[in-house]
């Protein structure tokens, strides 16, 4: 019972740390952000499991895991509102051509960013062509362009 315990204890802080990091951070992986995933990694490992390495305390977090997540993915679908909470909701960047600066600030998105997803995406270079930009809720902006 005790891994059980520790299992959806470091899920849910990790889902926490998650969801408070940021949706960019989860969009744009940088090699530091490489090496500190690698190092939590470690960390919940060890947190997790303690002294005991047997087999089956490893199946009994692995199951306890994915029920988490499956519960969650559950009750999310149930409630609009957990889901908001758990993924959030997309924040406008850019609307109708006008830059939203405070929304640029709460996101940590620079307008870098917004340019690297037009080019990526529409082949523009110029936030003049742009009409609407969206931070999606999975980290990603999609670029909306003026009418010719």
């Amino acid at each position: 019972m005790d891994s059980v315990i520790r299992g959806l204890a470091v899920y849910f802080v990790l889902l926490i740390i998650a969801r408070l990091s940021g949706r960019r951070t989860l969009a744009q992986t940088t090699p530091f952000d490489f090496v500190l995933l690698l190092i939590i990694a470690e960390t919940t490992q060890q947190a997790l499991l303690g002294d005991d390495f047997s087999i089956i305390n490893a199946f009994v977090l692995i199951v306890t895991l994915f029920a988490a997540d499956v519960s969650l993915a559950f009750l999310k679908g149930r409630s609009a509102r957990l889901a908001l909470w758990l993924d959030g909701a997309p924040t406008v960047l850019i609307s109708n051509g006008t830059i939203d600066e405070e929304a640029f600030r709460r996101a940590r998105v620079s307008v870098a960013d917004v340019l690297e997803a037009a080019r990526a995406q529409q082949g523009v270079a110029s936030l003049a062509k742009i009409d609407a930009a969206v931070l999606e809720t999975s980290g990603g902006i999609s670029i909306i362009l003026k009418d010719s």
